[in-house]
Formats: structure tokens, C-alpha cells, sequence
């Protein structure tokens, strides 16, 4: 089986991409969707023992753990240190699990994955672009976006050009589904031959 990590900043058409992908029927993990799990039950208690008050209901209230994290490097390690073991294991279940039902192809789709390192647990990567007038029109019109918290963001991702440069393919969402659709075509096309390389 082979694994793509699919990455891209935020506002480059990440999520529309790896929809795409599971159309044209490759099974997608979601870090993020597992994350938003996570704070609904499993890391509820771990995280509220760690940062008090930070939870409601039983579950990870987003608002409140954010007024600890941000711009707190202590504070955001503490917290990736009690969610990341709880994403891996995650992560290595969906891939036992399409392994097993015959998957050719997976795309594991992590926001942070040259940030995590998680590049070195898949066989090649696709990262997901566009122009960065396009990036900040889509981010600022998002109901909850602001500039400033914009900024904080793209101060924890790694800059475009840098993930480009390493990208084994480029997916560009700057001319429509259909030329995402097209790419994505042409990348499954290309790793039926490509050689494995997970460390």
C-alpha cells in the first residue's frame, strides 16, 4: 500500500482536495477531523488536568484552551505532548485498517506534516497550493478569522515556497475543481510505479 501525505497551509484548498481525492476513491485520514474527536471525549480529561478550566461538558472547549496555547511555546508543547500520541495511534489504525480491505493508495492529510515530521512516515508528498492573494481571500472570510490571528497561524506553518520545494507533487486549486481533479488523476497514475520510502 502505498502512503501520500497530503499537506498545504491554511486557505490553499486543503480539505477540498483530500475530498477529491477520497472521489476518486483513495481512503483519507483526517488529523484535523481526529483532533476535533479528540477534544470531544478521549483527550478531554488529559487536557483539562493539564490546563484547568479548558473544558465544558466533558468536552475540549476550543475558545478557552486557545487563550492558553497561542503565542505560548511551553504551553503548545505540553498540549502536543498528551494529543500527538492519541493521533498516531489514530492514524495506525486507519492504516491497518485499509491495508487490510486492499487499498492501492492512502492519503493521510496533516496540516503540520513537514512542521511534525511526519513526512518520514509516508511514501511521498503532495502539498496543496494556490496564489497567496487567493490564500488570504478564502482565510479572512471565514466568520472567526481575523489579520491577527491570521498571523499567529501562518507563524506555526512552514512558508509555501519551502513546502513546495520539498513536495514530490504540487496540486495548484487556483483554476477549479476540475484541474484539482486532473492532478490528482495524474499523481495516482504516478505512484502505482513509484518506489516506498517510510522510514
Amino acid at each position: 500500500m502505498f502512503v501520500l501525505g497530503l499537506t498545504g497551509s491554511i486557505g490553499m484548498g486543503k480539505s477540498t482536495t483530500a475530498k477529491l481525492f477520497m472521489e476518486a476513491g483513495v481512503p483519507v485520514y483526517d488529523a484535523d477531523a481526529t483532533v476535533h474527536a479528540l477534544y470531544e471525549g478521549e483527550a478531554t480529561a488529559a487536557i483539562e488536568a493539564a490546563f484547568p478550566g479548558t473544558s465544558v461538558d466533558g468536552r475540549v472547549d476550543r475558545q478557552k484552551l486557545s487563550t492558553h496555547v497561542v503565542n505560548n511555546h511551553t504551553a503548545m508543547e505540553k498540549l502536543e505532548a498528551i494529543v500527538h500520541p492519541m493521533l498516531r495511534a489514530h492514524e495506525q489504525a486507519f492504516l491497518t485498517e485499509a491495508e487490510a480491505s486492499g487499498a492501492p493508495v492512502v492519503a493521510l492529510d496533516i496540516p503540520l506534516l513537514y512542521e511534525t515530521g511526519a513526512d518520514g512516515r509516508v511514501d511521498a508528498v503532495a502539498v496543496v497550493t494556490t496564489t497567496p492573494e487567493i490564500q488570504h481571500e478564502r482565510i479572512l472570510a471565514r466568520p472567526t478569522m481575523t489579520p491577527d490571528k491570521l498571523a499567529t497561524v501562518l507563524a506555526r506553518q512552514m512558508p509555501d515556497e519551502e513546502k513546495r520545494r520539498r513536495a514530490d507533487f504540487i496540486v495548484d486549486t487556483s483554476h477549479g475543481l476540475d484541474a484539482v481533479r486532473r492532478t490528482i488523476r495524474e499523481i495516482l497514475g504516478e505512484v502505482a510505479t513509484m518506489p516506498k520510502r517510510r522510514r
